[in-house]
């Protein structure tokens, strides 16, 4: 069920899998770390544990798998070694500290996503678990690109039709906010008929959008045509909103989020969360999420793909922070933006990349980083890995109500037999 979401590599690992069905052997694949994160890690292992019947023997969690082949390609791989018969020692070889000289652990079991844990995988959820607030996709064109305006684009409209300037904001996607791109678009809500009428170059954008849906394959699409002055999904926060990128690069240790006001108009490319505090944006921009994103997020490319499904809802918030907690948070929080601010021509992108991410901003996320800890235990975290496993068993906590509900056998009336049948 749900193979289409599967890489190729997949395969093999179910053809392994039944090929050493009953024996003793031991198979082990090198692959793309793409099988445990995300969807996939959600499809595959609950196959291979339950139907093929296999455990998880050793595994080397990610590592740069450095090609000698002209260009120097580096592929982010696994190794992971499993069998039918479960084994004497389970081995776990780390490489998030230093790829030259990992850690070698001996767990009493190794879950999908390659930590200490249960073989159960984090599925899609549409809320939630505990004490989040909803997130939700922006606003997605679905336009063909015609309410959409570059800067110059945006100059010469307004050259040509000065009215238009106050039906015209900022538009935010994940590669805009990060690489502080400017982008623009037609942001027509409660345009009056005539107002647009005496716009000519505005109404031929307009028409061509109608002119697009229309041609689309499928129905939901050329409904949209009725409306084509209109974002075909319209989901802008009223206030100023928090804002996560759905792709970033892999090089940073920090989804680089933050606030966007309520006139910037965010797309389908970011998320956003409505009436966020600084405790939220502590713990979302914390080491302890970012951990846990790394692990189960899936990938576009090499890219992590944030999502509300896989890794918010199922993000296990600190469960009873005192007050003195949430406060230290939120002034750690403010010093991340403050140290940011301290750099205003800087994006996102130079603020967070690794080799230009300034000190003080790094000492800001580290002291951030211990206040978010401490409202989960006392004692510090060592390792990502670390960080990985005590969030998992947090979320097996929370999830086992759930789990043992769905699981419990529904109770069916007994159908009634009519006598004159």
């Amino acid at each position: 069920k749900n193979g289409g979401t599967l890489d190729y590599v997949c395969c093999w690992y179910v053809k392994g899998a039944k090929y050493i069905s009953g024996t003793n052997t031991i198979c082990a694949f090198v692959s793309t770390n793409s099988i445990t994160q995300g969807e996939q890690a959600c499809v595959l292992w609950p196959h291979l544990f339950q139907k093929l019947k296999i455990s998880i023997h050793f595994a080397h969690r990610t590592f740069t798998w450095k090609s000698e082949a002209r260009g120097k390609a580096h592929v982010h791989v696994v190794i992971i070694g499993f069998g039918c018969v479960e084994p004497h020692k389970k081995v776990l070889v780390d490489y998030d500290e230093n790829e030259d000289h990992p850690t070698t652990t001996f767990p009493r079991n190794i879950s999908p996503y390659l930590v200490a844990g249960k073989n159960s995988t984090v599925s899609k959820n549409r809320t939630p678990i505990n004490r989040g607030k909803p997130i939700v996709f922006g606003n997605m064109p679905n336009d063909g690109g015609f309410l959409l305006l570059t800067e110059d684009e945006k100059s010469t409209l307004i050259k040509i039709e000065p009215d238009v300037a106050k039906w015209i904001r900022p538009l935010m996607g994940s590669e805009e906010m990060i690489n502080n791109l400017r982008r623009y678009c037609l942001w027509l809500i409660d345009l009056a008929p005539d107002q647009l009428r005496n716009m000519p170059t505005v109404l031929a954008r307009v028409e061509k959008v109608k002119t697009k849906r229309l041609s689309s394959p499928r129905a939901t699409t050329r409904g949209l045509a009725s409306t084509p002055s209109l974002f075909g999904e319209i989901r802008q926060p009223q206030r100023d909103y928090l804002a996560i990128p759905e792709v970033s690069s892999e090089r940073r240790k920090f989804i680089p989020i933050g606030w966007l006001g309520s006139d910037v108009i965010a797309t389908n490319k970011i998320y956003t969360m409505e009436d966020a505090s600084l405790y939220d944006f502590g713990v979302l921009t914390s080491s302890l999420h970012n951990s846990w994103m790394r692990t189960v997020c899936g990938r576009l490319k090499s890219d992590y793909q944030y999502s509300a499904g896989i890794v918010y809802n199922n993000y296990p918030w600190p469960e009873n922070p005192t007050d003195k907690q949430k406060a230290n948070v939120e002034a750690k929080a403010q010093a991340v933006l403050d140290a940011r601010a301290k750099y205003p021509d800087s994006s996102l992108a130079d603020l967070y990349d690794p080799l230009t991410m300034p000190p003080d901003l790094v000492k800001s996320h580290e002291q951030l980083d211990r206040a978010v800890e401490q409202c989960y235990r006392s004692k510090p975290f060592e390792s990502d890995r670390e960080r990985v496993e005590y969030l998992f068993q947090l979320y097996e906590q929370l999830t086992a109500p759930l789990t043992a509900q769905a699981d419990k056998p529904k109770r069916t009336r007994k159908k009634k037999t009519d006598d004159t049948e």
